[in-house]
């Protein structure tokens, strides 16, 4: 190890230590103001020393990890990510009784490993990134003990997510068994190469690792968990999942595809020839048809939900469709367009869970629709910010969820991707229905006596506000985050 391995590392040494200080913080005093403002702290040192790192990247720290701007571009969405979702946990325990402080160890080591993911060039750091996000998302998802509806989510998340790793690990041994190394840069070598390559053996592990990734990203056939736990999860930490998770997993799953597929693009038809080459061709279908299947299942299956975090789960759903179509797009255009719809799709789902966070009561979430029924017109501020993100969702023009849809289409038209465009230009109109079924019922009479809302602090309100306001002005002028895009597409390196 160099000095300058150690300052490469530095984000990921600052949120380790910031963890750690936080535990030694709950043995020393319980306080859960003090225990939030440490953590924020922490996550803030952590931001600020993506600059410091940025002065050498890019730069291997040994064959494990590659630090540069693509990385450090994404471990920067994900502690930004991070800090929102601290905030909006404040709100939500402080209504609590119990010990709420240890939330937020686990919230800081399942970030440590959504941003190893982002720099990850092998498969032992994808696993292990992999792996220290999720293992504290089994107890984040099960952390109100008092209520049943968590228990169940954490349970299911905890098997499904063990299954999803065995297939994982299956899937990286083939492809190790196949070429004999685990790197990113070896993979895309050997794969460009004039070696002889078992076909047979690379084409398995890529639908099995194919799999496993689909399990994390929610997406069709691999979808069925999500709408439980999103429903039954604690509202912060559904934010969590449907953010800094799913967005480290773009991350890695952009670098694996530049680095294995984009030397297969060009050939005639991945799939095993006579001649013992391979081609991509039977891999971009497949996950040509996860695409449209996401796109439409999620779409069809939302309008039928009454349960606001159901409706966004299976929006969520669908989202990962719609990135798969940039996805497909392949090289610098993927990265591009990928890249700068994760960053509309982060600030809009932080908002539209913020507010199911700050309406939701001590004992319950505020998830059935029924909640949310003339709440304009006793929070219209809460609702505005709401509708806002709701249109986004649906790629309404003056939001950035319309730039960032504007984009996935040219991407899909630049290389041809017809079918999968057409299929979400249609389920981006038929999304309309469902998101407007919520707009309504906020400026509907309520039919019952609603519940009182609790008291919203000022952090709370604040970050909304922030949200919301980053929202418009990435609808109105993108122009900054698109040349930020394009500058970490520029210096995107495989490892």
């Amino acid at each position: 190890m160099q000095p300058a391995d150690f300052t490469a590392l530095l984000p990921f040494l600052i949120i380790t230590a910031t963890s750690v200080a936080v535990m030694l913080l709950i043995a020393v005093v319980r306080s859960h103001r003090w225990t939030v403002g440490l953590t924020i702290l922490g996550l803030t040192a952590a931001f600020i020393s993506l600059f410091v790192s940025l002065r050498i990247a890019p730069h291997s720290v040994t064959l494990l990890l590659l630090v540069d701007r693509y990385a450090l571009f994404y471990i920067g969405l994900i502690v930004a990510a991070a800090a929102a979702v601290v905030l909006l946990s404040y709100d939500y325990f402080e209504k609590k009784e119990g010990r709420r402080e240890e939330f937020y160890v686990l919230l800081l080591v399942a970030t440590l490993g959504a941003a190893v993911l982002a720099s990850s060039s092998h498969f032992a750091t994808f696993f292990l990134g992999l792996e220290t996000l999720s293992i504290p998302l089994f107890a984040m998802n099960a952390y109100l003990p008092d209520r049943k509806r968590p228990l169940e989510a954490g349970i299911k998340y905890l098997i499904l997510a063990a299954v999803s790793s065995a297939f994982l690990l299956f899937g990286m041994a083939l492809v190790y068994a196949a070429l004999g190394t685990m790197s990113f840069r070896r993979i895309a070598s050997f794969l460009a190469g004039d070696r002889p390559i078992d076909a047979t053996l690379i084409l398995s592990g890529a639908v099995l690792i194919l799999t496993g990734v689909g399990f994390k990203l929610s997406l069709v056939p691999f979808h069925l968990w999500t709408p439980d736990v999103y429903e039954g999860a604690p509202a912060p930490v559904t934010a969590f999942i449907a953010t800094v998770s799913k967005g480290a997993m773009f991350a890695l799953l952009l670098r694996t595809q530049v680095a294995a597929l984009n030397p297969t693009l060009q050939t005639a038809a991945l799939t095993p020839s006579s001649a013992g080459e391979l081609t991509a061709g039977p891999i971009l279908l497949l996950i040509a048809l996860i695409a449209a299947a996401s796109m439409i299942a999620g779409n069809f299956l939302a309008l039928l939900q009454s349960n606001v975090k159901r409706i966004l789960a299976y929006s969520s759903i669908a989202q990962m469709g719609y990135i798969l179509v940039a996805f497909l797009a392949a090289g610098r255009m993927a990265v591009e367009t990928v890249t700068f719809y994760l960053v509309t799709y982060f600030v809009t789902t932080l908002g539209a869970f913020g507010v199911v966070t700050l309406l939701s009561h001590p004992d319950r979430d505020a998830d059935h629709l029924d909640d949310y029924r003339g709440l304009f017109w006793r929070r219209p501020l809460l609702s505005g910010v709401f509708i806002a993100m709701l249109l986004s969702l649906a790629g309404l023009p003056l939001t950035a969820g319309f730039v960032g849809k504007f984009y996935l289409v040219a991407a899909g038209a630049a290389s041809a991707l017809w079918t999968l465009v057409f299929i979400l230009v249609v389920t981006s109109g038929i999304s309309v229905f469902y998101y407007l079924r919520v707009i309504l019922a906020l400026f509907a009479n309520a039919e019952t006596p609603v519940e009182p809302i609790a008291s919203i602090s000022r952090l709370g309100r604040g970050l909304i506000i922030v949200l919301a306001g980053l929202l418009i002005w990435l609808g109105i002028y993108p122009t900054p985050l698109i040349r930020i895009v394009q500058a970490v597409a520029a210096g995107f390196g495989t490892g």
